[in-house]
């Protein structure tokens, strides 16, 4: 069921977003050569909780970590591990959520480990691009397939993947909520965007294959040619003319 949110329900959910944005801040602090991801993860979860909120993916599903650490050829839903060292050159996209008095935010950044190639720094440019190219669409009366019509349109020219199995989503009093926001689609087309729904867009793509892999564990997802992949999602309110970024600080972009 698609539902709008409340005044009340919009205010937690600016809270809950300023708290996810602080914590990528203070992760992103961290990532250099030599830490593992399960440092990031610990750094996270002390923010979350010294907010007063909890992080949204611990537990969720059974999913063992507070963030998502996926590094290089992991796409999404990568498990934080003391194992799992950053090296100079990598890539990691950290998705983080925050249950803010029952009201969740959501973001995923991906960032570069120290100097990275030519090749991942256009990855990761486009990448994030291609976000901000689907928030354009985002305005009451225009339709999901607007968004992933124009994330989709922006990536083909440079001939990267786009795994269709992975979409954006809405988001309130739970983590994942309808509609689905595919990084594809066809103008007009699919569920219609309302004032004051709360949506979460986040194109996920890699470097070639569109295909993907799951891994033993349940959760880590790869490109299947084990080339790079990048992650970038921002969880927004609907506006009557466009969209209000959540998952910002205080000054809250809006469009």
């Amino acid at each position: 069921m698609i539902t709008t949110k409340s005044k009340r329900e919009i205010e937690l959910m600016r809270k809950a977003g300023e708290i996810v944005f602080n914590a990528h801040e203070v992760v992103k602090k961290e990532i250099r050569p030599g830490v593992s991801t399960k440092y990031l993860d610990e750094v996270a979860h002390e923010y979350i909780i010294s907010q007063g909120a909890t992080p949204s993916f611990l537990g969720y599903n059974d999913f063992p970590a507070s963030i998502c650490a996926s590094v290089n050829e992991v796409l999404v839903h990568g498990i934080p591990s003391k194992d799992i060292i950053l090296k100079e050159g990598d890539i990691i996209s950290i998705d983080i959520g925050a249950n803010y008095k029952g009201y969740h935010g959501d973001s995923a950044w991906t960032y570069p480990v120290g100097e990275i190639s030519d090749e991942a720094k256009k990855l990761l440019e486009v990448t994030e691009a291609s976000l901000f190219a689907g928030l354009e669409e985002v305005r009451a009366g225009n339709r999901v397939g607007d968004i992933g019509h124009a994330v989709s349109a922006y990536i083909k020219p440079y001939g990267y993947g786009v795994p269709i199995e992975y979409t954006g989503h809405g988001i309130g009093s739970s983590m994942h909520q309808d509609p689905s926001i595919p990084n594809y689609g066809i103008i007009g087309k699919g569920a219609c965007l309302r004032e004051n729904m709360t949506i979460c867009v986040e194109p996920m793509v890699q470097l070639k294959s569109h295909r993907t892999e799951t891994m033993d564990d349940g959760w880590t997802v790869k490109s299947i040619d084990r080339e790079l992949t990048a992650h970038f999602e921002h969880t927004v309110l609907v506006t009557k003319d466009g969209y209000e970024i959540l998952t910002r600080n205080k000054e809250a972009y809006k469009h």
